[in-house]
């Protein structure tokens, strides 16, 4: 846009600054801001999940972050222009530092935070608020800023003022598709702030440099500050690279994916995947048949139990280490075994660092509801969406389980994990009444040890049309030294108490209040 012409008798005062340097300005503002927004949400997933919660707390911050900073840079906004222009320089400078400030601070904070918080609520809103509101504040500062320029000696500054708010939703759309598209994915949630970081810089330093072109003799202090200020910032800038060292082994479009030797807790050679902030699977690498995570060796021993032997038509939703898959070919291939695994670098680091060999069985890359359609007659599906309390809530409705039910065989059954906290379990309630809104059978198993810990606990529903024909299983022990493991199916009279006295919703693709039914407790 030309800057507007004034109209007939009017004699103002000629811009200061050109338009086209305002709109840029508040393009790389606005799509910086949007970023780092992005962004941090996938920073935060490896030390608190990527959940409802999560999201809120960050929309909540980056919201409180811009208000504020629009309100802080309308203080100075009326100031002559090259003060304004070097109010620019330092809420860029201060952007800059207050993004790499992000690197470090995410490592040295959560653990203080979160552990000194119990609530996990409001550990994630403390830990979101300390990382991420000063970079949202600084990147709100120069909005009032650039509108005043934008009115200083034009006659039509409504239309300026309408363009300026364009390129700010244009800037803020462009940074947002570039977050979740582009720079996470090819260069990393670390990487991609260093970038914003050198943004905001750039940014600084064109704010100065204009400063010198502007004839005036105020705003020397002020650009002073913010010539170093902007040194500050090209430091930080500068330092970025060093701080890069993360928690991920990979980080891909869905996850932080880690692998970590817990060798010593087993007494032979031993892998934990962890995706985001929680473990995933646990594999031996030399003993496939031996199953550690606790609801791994409950639909094992289940699916056994009511099959006669292993299954050859089978759906597993989500891979992760891909424990069950590789424990059930370790004899011969069985190519009917379908997992469903939305992310591909969660297969090629089972593949690499778990013992996996996937050609065995049949992986598809995908959501797991949507690659669900077409299977019929299987035998067992296997369910592992529940991580805490990040659940994707497409996969826990009655209208899933229909669809479900409609792929199984006769004879098949459905076998999910979910955890769940013994102080409320309310989610275990919520899910038993919807799947009892589908199968005419609903079996709840648990391990003793897990169970009579308290606390988070880790179930297994198992779902059909006739029961399990077995109540309790005791398997061998894990590991020397330690005591047999007892698996078993809860009371149904107890589960029937349950469901009565909570009275928990039927969960519909409508209305699935998952987050709060595994929140912390009110």
């Amino acid at each position: 846009m030309n800057d507007p012409v004034p109209t007939a008798g009017t004699q103002p005062v000629p811009p200061v600054v050109p338009f086209s340097f305002l709109l840029a300005a508040q393009f790389l503002v606005a799509a910086a801001g949007l970023v780092v927004e992005i962004v941090a949400g996938r920073m935060l997933a490896p030390y608190v999940g990527m959940s409802l919660y999560t999201w809120t707390a960050v929309i909540a911050v980056v919201l409180a972050g811009f208000s504020a900073g629009h309100w802080a840079g309308g203080l100075v906004a009326d100031r002559p222009a090259r003060s304004g222009l070097g109010w620019l320089a330092i809420s860029g400078a201060l952007g800059a530092v207050a993004t790499i400030a992000v690197l470090p601070l995410l490592r040295h904070l959560s653990g203080p935070v979160l552990s000194t918080l119990a609530d996990p609520v409001s550990g994630i809103v403390a830990l979101t608020g300390l990382l991420f509101f000063l970079p949202s504040f600084a990147a709100g500062i120069p909005s009032p800023i650039l509108a005043r320029l934008a009115i200083e000696g034009r006659a039509q500054s409504g239309r300026a003022l309408g363009a300026l708010h364009a390129i700010s939703a244009i800037g803020a759309i462009a940074g947002t598709l570039a977050a979740g598209y582009v720079f996470i994915s090819w260069l990393g949630s670390a990487w991609t702030l260093i970038a914003v970081a050198g943004a905001y810089a750039c940014f600084a330093l064109a704010c100065l440099w204009m400063a010198r072109r502007t004839r005036a003799d105020d705003g020397g202090v002020i650009l002073r500050t913010g010539l170093a200020a902007t040194v500050l910032s090209i430091a930080a800038v500068t330092a970025g690279p060093a701080l890069t060292t993360g928690a991920c082994k990979v980080e891909s479009r869905y996850y932080c994916i880690r692998s970590l030797d817990v060798t010593a807790d087993f007494g032979a050679p031993t892998r934990l995947m962890v995706l985001d902030h929680l473990g995933h699977g646990i594999n031996v690498l030399d003993d496939p048949a031996r199953l550690v995570m606790p609801y791994a060796a409950i639909i094992d021993t289940v699916t056994r139990a009511r099959l006669g032997g292993l299954p050859d038509r089978a759906y597993f939703i989500g891979g992760g280490s891909l424990t069950l898959p590789r424990a059930w070919t370790t004899e011969a291939s069985r190519p009917g075994l379908v997992v469903a695994e939305i992310d591909p670098q969660v297969t090629r680091v089972a593949a690499s660092d778990f013992g996996v060999d996937p050609s065995r069985f049949t992986v598809r890359h995908g959501d797991a509801r949507a690659l669900l359609h077409g299977h019929t007659d299987l035998q067992v599906v296997i369910g592992d969406a529940f991580t805490d309390i990040a659940v994707p809530a497409h996969l826990v409705t009655r209208e899933f389980y229909s669809q479900v039910g409609s792929a199984l065989a006769p004879d098949g059954f459905y076998a999910m994990n979910l955890i769940d906290h013994m102080d409320r379990l309310q989610a275990l309630a919520a899910t038993v009444r919807t799947l009892r809104e589908v199968f005419d059978t609903v079996e709840v198993w648990v391990e003793a040890e897990d169970f009579t810990a308290g606390g988070r606990t880790t179930f297994v529903l198992v779902a059909g049309r006739t029961p399990t024909p077995q109540a309790r299983f005791v398997l061998p022990p894990d590991a020397p030294g330690s005591s047999a493991r007892i698996l078993g199916r809860m009371p149904a009279a107890r589960i029937d108490t349950l469901v009565a006295t909570l009275d928990p919703p039927v969960l519909t693709d409508d209305y699935v209040p998952i987050d709060r039914l595994m929140g912390p407790k009110p």
